[in-house]
């Protein structure tokens, strides 16, 4: 190499063989940055250029095993504030360097001696080939920062708590609000809870009709007010989703540590009520607001949804004039992409179909966006994260956030996933309280593998 190509003691004289030189200088920079001042005579400063690219090679070969090994850790880290905002810093530093590693190079060209015509080509190239990372490295910061922002304000709070697994599980109450304008307060009428095997990542989904009569509470205030079970109640009807209502609007000075833990009173009421119900210690919540989650389709650029049967846009009552109104409009049965405004009819029409069949589509539409998320913040990434701090409220501590999404990423690729409804026809709700020591019978069943589904 030194006697055809001399890279590090050329002969300066020969302008040929000179901008030959500089081609090669910046052409090996680009494929290892610190490699061109390191050929051409600069040993410090190109060992330490290979040095932080073999780092960068080696970190990204270690998180590509985290990967596939040890997802749950990696997720922690980059679903937290300080990690985001590390990684963040550590992108825009490296698309820095590869702009100092590349003037460097282009200074160890030595271009008054390069052949006049290559010389400015050579100049231009090379100074693009030196902002480029630097532009993709502040882009790529920005939408990081944008993520870490999102994490900042949706979750740890003032909660930055972790709980424990019960039973090497990990439960979240998931609860569908409907602030309608027809009505006091919020009543959360999509109501189920996730449960996640934290080693398999197993989920047993358990669907709670909103009309569950009849239940009672778990420990705490609310099983003060009502030991027997949750009845002569202050509000109009004693369903579960009543419970969030009964306690917000007339203001029970009861739960006083739940702002310091990220949640209300109204959810943690509902927490003991579906904690009674099922038997289960539920870790987390997460409440989404369903006039908000239109917002949030129309920011992902629709959802994607099999429609089974046809499904009316109308009937409702909004609580303007007309009030109730006939359909106009229908969702057609097929597999239909759904704006924000088809989504929340689809979720919440009741014309022609029973409770249940809205419940169930509620938790399909849940299930899509949920599925359909990751994909659409690639494209979407501002408008999706501004749209989920309207939309959702929960206690998910930073860092716990991304083992959640390690367990659902599990959950996808098993078979063994079980979808348990406490609803018809395994159980009469409208015929009044149910047995819920039948149920929680079920759930254990459920969690354990064993739950058979009733014949239809």
């Amino acid at each position: 190499m030194t006697n055809s190509l001399p890279l590090r003691h050329p002969d300066k004289s020969q302008p040929e063989l000179m901008t030959r030189r500089a081609w090669w200088l910046v052409a090996s920079n680009v494929l290892i940055p610190g490699l061109g001042p390191l050929l051409a005579g600069n040993r410090r400063f190109g060992r330490l250029g290979l040095r932080i690219w073999f780092g960068v090679i080696f970190a990204l070969i270690i998180m590509a095993l985290m990967w596939f090994f040890l997802r749950g850790p990696l997720l922690f880290v980059f679903t937290t504030s300080l990690g985001l905002g590390i990684l963040a810093a550590l992108v825009l530093a490296y698309g820095i360097w590869m702009l100092v590693t590349m003037f460097e190079t282009l200074r160890q060209t030595n271009l008054v001696r390069v052949d006049a015509f290559a010389r400015g080509l050579i100049a231009v190239i090379a100074v693009v080939l030196a902002v480029i990372p630097v532009f993709v490295g502040g882009f790529g910061a920005a939408k990081i920062q944008q993520a870490q922002g999102a994490v900042a304000a949706l979750f740890g709070g003032p909660n930055a708590g972790f709980k424990m697994p019960s039973d090497g599980r990990l439960n979240i109450m998931l609860l569908g609000g409907d602030r309608g304008a027809d009505r006091e307060g919020l009543r959360p009428d999509s109501i189920s809870v996730m449960s996640f095997d934290v080693v398999t990542g197993n989920l047993v989904t358990i669907g709670l009709p909103r009309t569950l009569q009849g239940f009672g509470f778990s420990s705490g205030p609310m099983n003060d007010r009502y030991p027997e079970d949750y009845t002569s109640c202050e509000v109009d009807v004693c369903y579960l989703n009543s419970v969030y209502t009964e306690v917000t609007v007339y203001d029970y000075d009861i739960y006083p540590d739940a702002a310091s833990q990220g949640s209300e009173k109204g959810i943690e009421a509902t927490r003991d009520a579906v904690e009674w119900i099922t038997g289960l210690d539920i870790h987390y919540y997460a409440l989404v607001d369903m006039q908000g989650f239109a917002t949030l389709i129309d920011a992902m650029g629709g959802v994607t949804i099999d429609v089974k049967e046809r499904v009316a846009m109308g009937i409702n009552d909004d609580g303007t004039n007309p009030g109730w109104t006939p359909p106009e409009h229908w969702i057609e049965p097929g597999v239909q992409v759904l704006n924000g405004d088809h989504a929340l009819w689809y979720a919440r029409s009741r014309y022609e179909t029973t409770d249940y069949a809205r419940m169930e589509r509620q938790r399909e539409l849940q299930d899509a966006v949920i599925a359909q998320l990751p994909g659409k913040l690639l494209t979407h990434t501002q408008a999706i994260l501004d749209a989920l701090d309207e939309v959702v409220e929960t206690d998910l501590p930073e860092g716990e956030v991304g083992v959640f999404a390690d367990l659902a990423l599990k959950s996808r690729s098993r078979d063994d996933n079980v979808r348990l409804n406490i609803a018809p026809p395994e159980f009469d709700v409208d015929a009044g309280p149910i047995d819920y020591g039948h149920a929680r019978d079920l759930i254990g069943q459920a969690l354990k593998g064993e739950y058979v589904p009733p014949a239809e």
